[in-house]
């Protein structure tokens, strides 16, 4: 999703790998087991249980980086892809490919999974809470495939009007969520998960074509204004300190994303801004460099994976008992984390590398498929993406077994929206082209 070789942003690729790690090591953080007298495992909510826990989401809440990577990528893939005068159907096909390939590999063996635990009577509120944490990531994903599908759109706007496209889009977005916390209005609030993350990506658009100057005064300002903002919308407004959804916490800075998560946004990127030149030259070290650049190969696989780990771990150490379990939240509790941590990376690295035969396979896989420049049944496309996007909000919002039942329906939804985002692509060997030499 980044830029040729030939003028590659090493930065932007950090961006990128840093996002992932801290989301990685945040959701584990913030998931602490329990084991109930009667044997069934829990997860007690941290931030809603250990309340100045919230203040923890400042550091991992990092998302924002990732659009801004993200849109900084696809501004210069699309350019390219425009001056090689390829389709923007076609190259929306590959990004999103990019996207459903892993997804819905990883949704279909996590389904099939749930399909056995019913099957055998797998405790249902044990199979729900499973399913919910194997989806917890989710939000992001159909987010994402949205503004990669709108990117030639988007981009033709900030060709055309420059910064004064995500100033808009940040101005739409507070007007959207003052009628959700004034008059609870949802339907508008849905808004803001474009707009809010909009904003991030279209900075990317503007920090990439030098719009956004690294040693000017204004990453200055957006980072000291959007610090500001958040701390005045936190305290003296509605909102909550927390930066990841709280259950039962109203209005929430994420569901929807909210003028204080905009603001933290906008402070986020004007940091990142201002880190830039430092972070360039230390990234041109090759010891730096070659710890970062495997991450950006493997990113997919660490952002879906990651909470497998979690379920190794309970089934290895709480069903059987062996986990020292102190009070929960309490200072033993939290000296747990550092083995909590250590064990989870282990395990996930083992995950990661059984895994590779099936990287290779989703590689080739998406070389056959992938849209060309003038991609069959455009008409599936969109689609298929309609009714991927669809599938992977109703996970997002209910996991993989709601109730402790197989989803029918989402499943169905997903295996059709990604079947037909496949089909509009050109086989490789259609094009005339050799898999191997």
């Amino acid at each position: 999703m980044g830029d040729s070789s030939g003028d590659r942003d090493r930065y932007v690729d950090f961006l990128r790998a840093w996002a992932i790690v801290l989301v990685v090591f945040g959701h584990w953080l913030i998931t602490g087991l329990v084991r109930e007298p009667n044997g069934v495992i829990s997860a007690p909510e941290l931030l809603a249980t250990v309340p100045w826990t919230q203040w923890l989401t400042l550091g991992f809440q990092i998302m924002p980086l990732f659009f801004l990577a993200g849109g900084h990528a696809a501004g210069g893939s699309w350019e390219r892809a425009r001056a090689e005068g390829r389709s923007a159907t076609g190259w929306v096909g590959q990004r999103a490919l990019r996207l459903l390939l892993p997804t819905g590999v990883y949704s279909g063996l996590v389904l099939v999974a749930v399909a056995i635990c019913v099957a055998v009577g797998v405790d249902a509120d044990t199979l729900a809470l499973v399913g919910w944490a194997m989806a917890m990531q989710f939000w992001f994903l159909p987010v994402y495939l949205l503004l990669s599908a709108a990117t030639p759109v988007l981009h033709a706007a900030h060709r055309r009007w420059g910064l004064r496209v995500p100033v808009m889009m940040g101005a739409v977005a507070l007007v959207a969520d003052l009628f959700v916390v004034t008059v609870h209005a949802p339907g508008v609030g849905l808004l803001n998960y474009v707009l809010v993350w909009g904003v991030a990506y279209q900075l990317g658009f503007c920090w990439r074509d030098k719009l956004l100057a690294e040693r000017s005064a204004v990453p200055g300002f957006m980072a000291a204004g959007g610090v500001v903002g958040f701390a005045a919308l936190v305290w003296l407004g509605p909102f909550p300190v927390s930066l990841i959804l709280v259950t039962g916490q109203s209005p929430s800075n994420t569901n929807p994303p909210s003028a204080a998560m905009l603001a933290w946004a906008v402070g986020q990127v004007g940091v990142a801004l201002l880190l830039a030149p430092t972070m360039r030259r230390l990234l041109g070290r090759a010891q730096l460099w070659g710890l970062v650049r495997p991450l950006g190969g493997i990113s997919m696989t660490l952002y879906l994976w990651h909470m497998l780990p979690v379920l190794v771990v309970a089934g290895a150490f709480y069903l059987t008992d062996l986990a020292p379990e102190p009070a929960y939240g309490s200072g033993s509790w939290w000296a747990l984390r550092v083995p909590w941590l250590a064990v989870l990376t282990v395990v996930l690295v083992g995950v990661v590398g059984a895994l590779r035969p099936l990287e290779r396979g989703l590689a080739v896989a998406y070389e056959r498929t992938r849209a060309g420049d003038e991609p069959r049944r455009g008409w599936a496309l969109w689609l298929g993406l309609a009714a991927s996007v669809s599938a992977l909000i109703w996970f997002a919002g209910h996991g993989f077994a709601y109730g402790g039942r197989f989803p029918v329906l989402p499943a169905l939804g997903l295996v059709v929206g990604v079947g037909l985002v496949m089909v509009t692509g050109r086989s490789v060997v259609d094009r005339g082209v050799r898999l191997s030499v």
